[in-house]
């Protein structure tokens, strides 16, 4: 007497379902990565010819709004250069060779500048003046 299974297993796979799937997850990279912008303030940068591609570790932005200035680190704002040094401090420690990339505005003074410069000085930080390219 024959004994006969009653269901045999399919050893086909279809990959069909797996590729609608990376189909939408790359739909959904191509434009998750348009609308990622790393710098959110629309700053107008002075322009050079002299462009340096170095990694920042972190940035800080100067914006001049109504006759005040305005600072960021990481597009957080902060309380003045006290608060810029402070932040500053505490997202660089441990770091080897820290470096900050300055983003001004044109009409920035350049006394704003230069207490940013004097921060990174007095720490050891590597900086990076933002620029346009011409």
């Amino acid at each position: 007497m024959a004994i006969k299974r009653g269901s045999k297993v399919d050893k086909n796979f279809s990959s069909s379902a797996m590729t609608d799937l990376m189909f939408l997850l790359l739909i959904f990279m191509l434009i998750a990565t348009t609308l990622i912008n790393p710098n959110a303030l629309k700053l107008m940068l002075p322009k050079s010819s002299n462009q340096l591609k170095d990694k920042a570790v972190t940035t800080v932005s100067i914006e001049h709004k109504k006759g005040a200035y305005n600072y960021y680190v990481e597009l957080e704002k902060v309380d003045g250069i006290a608060g810029v040094a402070t932040a500053l401090k505490a997202r660089l420690a441990g770091q080897e060779s820290p470096t900050v990339s300055l983003h001004c505005d044109k009409t920035v003074a350049v006394d704003e500048v230069v207490k940013v410069m004097n921060v990174a000085r007095d720490n050891n930080y590597k900086l990076i003046l933002a620029t346009e390219a011409q």
